[in-house]
């Protein structure tokens, strides 16, 4: 049984969250604060996370970063908070998704259900070599991506881009990092950069390069892949 913990002070949201959770088959613990959540991670092991950044005793990126100095486990945010920055700093200290308060219930289980999918196909192992889609192929031995047989031809940027995103299925990556890991911490946040070479690589891999299906836009946040 999937275990998941809660990090909420709003009463009336734990409830619904318990309710809702629990009709579908989760185990649910719950804590009102950052101390009390962090206490019931290193116990119980949840498998997934929902925390909320305005907790009464500390920040809840503090209880992100507390819990990445030991655990991957995934972390969705569900806040009130709506500044691209927070977003940022949330995903940046270790969040693997951001719901903005008020929220769908079927979209917040949808993306937990996703969260506990990633758990069970984690990041490639450095072992793997070829990435394979319904329509493009990337061989990151060889560095090159492949479409209908025929060989693509991407620009050195086009693939740090495309690896960074390939290595790190179903995984949100920031336009912060992406930019920091391509460019360099000099080019601060022209996200600018990202939407042109995107859309280069999208034109040259996507079947439908307006409709992706492989590299998403997560809308102020940054991209992900999927197979």
């Amino acid at each position: 049984m999937t275990r998941v913990l809660v990090a909420e002070d709003d009463p009336q949201l734990v409830r619904a969250l318990l309710i809702n959770l629990q009709a579908r088959g989760y185990a649910v613990d719950a804590a009102p604060d950052g101390t009390t959540a962090l206490r019931i991670a290193a116990a119980r092991r949840p498998d997934v996370i929902l925390l909320d950044l305005g907790l009464p005793d500390m920040d809840g990126t503090d209880v992100i970063r507390a819990l990445r100095g030991w655990t991957r486990v995934p972390i969705l945010v569900v806040s009130a908070r709506r500044a691209f920055e927070e977003k940022v700093t949330a995903l940046d200290a270790g969040a693997d998704d951001y719901i903005t308060k008020p929220f769908s219930m079927d979209e917040l289980l949808a993306r937990l259900r996703a969260a506990v999918r990633r758990t069970e196909t984690p990041a490639l192992d450095p072992e793997t070599v070829l990435v394979t889609t319904g329509d493009f192929t990337v061989d990151l031995a060889a560095k090159k991506a492949t479409r209908a047989g025929h060989d693509i031809r991407l620009t050195p940027t086009e693939w740090q881009l495309l690896e960074i995103l390939v290595c790190n299925p179903g995984r949100l990556i920031t336009q912060r990092r992406l930019l920091q890991e391509v460019w360099g911490a000099s080019v601060g946040n022209k996200t600018n950069y990202l939407r042109v070479y995107m859309a280069q690589l999208r034109r040259k891999l996507e079947a439908d390069p307006s409709h992706p299906r492989h590299l998403i836009t997560e809308p102020g946040m940054g991209y992900r892949f999927e197979a």
